[in-house]
């Protein structure tokens, strides 16, 4: 086979680490750049060629979120103008031990025998994976993970090759001085078919049996000491986990300068600022936004997104920012390196900074927002200053409240 055609993308877990915005919606649906996250991954791989995605969901959000939005995925054609449709299967109501069990349960139930790549839910990267594949097949390889230097390797698993980029071991989350190198596992790994092969007898069905199913701690790794031909592909374009605010917001702002017009469904409407959608009034919009910059009414420094149907007050100020279709963002306000979800609504003199912003959320009047996190459809009443501070779902601060290094949320929630 010369061409790989099929992605599978285990998605389960909880998403602690990005709390409040995965409390009630499946990490891989979380909004970023205006759209689905996961949304972007699979374009990616749609353009690459290709035809078949199976998301091995597991846990009630994840599904609703994705099946209800994403279906059988043909609108990507129309949407995207791709050449050819992206048909998306999902797993059905199977208990799941990890990852690699999420995959071996898809590639069994479909009866897939032929070569696959696996994703996860929640990264965004700059990959063909053709390339990939055309590696694995001159490798001979029974497993190839797709690798990134990175500078901090404490909480990526990271692989230790030989000169032909072969693993001879693989190590998760090592502490500094103990990696064997600054290769870091993206997530991205190209699977032979026989891995189903490998869970039914011997070491593979201990590792099964024992609950043992998580690529990074105990697939792989096992892969590797019993032999098998596993190796590394070293990638050069980007690669972000958006798993954490910071990784989220860090992976926007690069993306908003590196990404084309077009991969954002959008087109740019003056220096710097792109703005999506293609209605008569989106046109209006759009010039109504370029004459009041201007004229001075409106500042945009850096970059910024701006969705549809977004309703910008007078004598604001957007920097390196996202602005998610039906905004409303009052008089004299400051967004910076910051992401506001669809159908947010602020006051006026409202200042964000280092922060995103869920979905369907009220801010009110004179409101200062710093490095936070603030969950769909809270509230944050008049004169209110948060730094440092994740405010659960649908959780309300009263006026004239200060807050520092804080987690609002209800009481039945015992630990964060």
């Amino acid at each position: 086979m010369s061409e790989l055609r099929v992605a599978v993308v285990p998605i389960g877990g909880e998403a602690v680490r990005l709390r409040p915005l995965t409390i009630e919606t499946s990490k891989s649906f979380v909004r970023f750049l205006n759209k689905p996250v996961l949304e972007l991954s699979l374009l990616r791989l749609a353009k690459s060629g290709v035809k078949e995605v199976y998301l091995g969901v597991r846990g009630y959000y994840n599904y609703r979120d994705l099946f209800d939005y994403f279906r059988e995925g043909y609108w990507f054609r129309e949407r995207y103008g791709l050449r050819e449709d992206l048909r998306i299967r999902y797993m059905p109501r199977y208990d799941t031990l990890g990852n690699a069990d999420a995959v071996r349960i898809v590639m069994e139930y479909y009866g897939i025998r032929e070569p696959v790549v696996v994703i996860q839910g929640d990264n965004l990267f700059d990959l063909d994976v053709q390339e990939v594949f055309k590696n694995h097949l001159t490798n001979k390889a029974f497993m190839t993970i797709v690798l990134k230097e990175v500078e901090d390797v404490r909480e990526f698993g990271v692989a230790d090759v030989n000169s032909g980029l072969r693993l001879r071991r693989f190590v998760e989350k090592p502490r500094p001085k103990e990696a064997p190198s600054r290769l870091a596992n993206t997530g991205i790994y190209i699977v032979n078919p026989e891995i189903t092969d490998f869970f039914r007898v011997g070491e593979g069905r201990k590792l099964l049996e024992g609950g043992r199913m998580d690529f990074g701690n105990d697939v792989i790794p096992r892969l590797i000491e019993l032999g098998y031909p596993v190796y590394g592909y070293l990638m050069n374009g980007y690669w972000f986990d958006v798993g954490t605010p910071e990784r989220y917001l860090r992976a926007m702002i690069y993306l908003l300068y590196s990404l084309r017009p077009e991969d954002l469904e959008a087109k740019e409407i003056s220096k710097g600022v792109l703005g999506m959608g293609k209605s008569q009034t989106s046109m209006k919009l759009h010039t109504d936004i370029n004459r009041r910059i201007s004229e001075g009414d409106l500042i945009v420094s850096g970059r910024a997104l701006i969705g549809r149907h977004v309703n910008l007050g007078s004598r604001c100020l957007i920097e390196d920012s996202t602005i998610d279709n039906y905004v409303v963002v009052g008089n004299r306000c400051e967004i910076v390196r910051s992401a506001l979800m669809d159908r947010t609504r602020t006051g006026d003199r409202v200042r964000v900074v280092d922060t995103i912003v869920g979905r369907h959320a009220l801010i009110g009047d004179n409101c200062t927002l710093i490095n936070s996190v603030i969950g769909d459809d809270a509230t944050i009443g008049d004169n209110v200053k948060l730094m440092n501070v994740r405010v659960w779902p649908h959780e309300q601060v009263s006026s004239n409240a200060t807050i520092e290094n804080y987690v609002v949320k209800p009481h039945y929630y015992q630990t964060y």
